[in-house]
């Protein structure tokens, strides 16, 4: 088996495993990048907190 024959049989297979394995490489790497990851963790302060803040910013506007 040459090198010309084993071209023209498998000319799909050589061509489009390198292909594919390309394409999911790629997007592997844009999944896993930082820019494109979703934020799912909101900040939610607690309530001590927002009373806090609330307090103050009332003592501030008394001044």
């Amino acid at each position: 088996m040459s090198l010309k024959t084993i071209w023209k049989d498998y000319k799909v297979l050589i061509v489009m495993a390198p292909s594919l394995a390309l394409v999911h490489w790629g997007w592997f790497h844009i999944k896993s990048s930082p820019l494109f990851q979703v934020k799912t963790e909101s900040f939610v302060p607690e309530p001590g907190i927002v009373a806090y803040v609330m307090q103050s910013n009332e003592k501030n506007k008394e001044k």
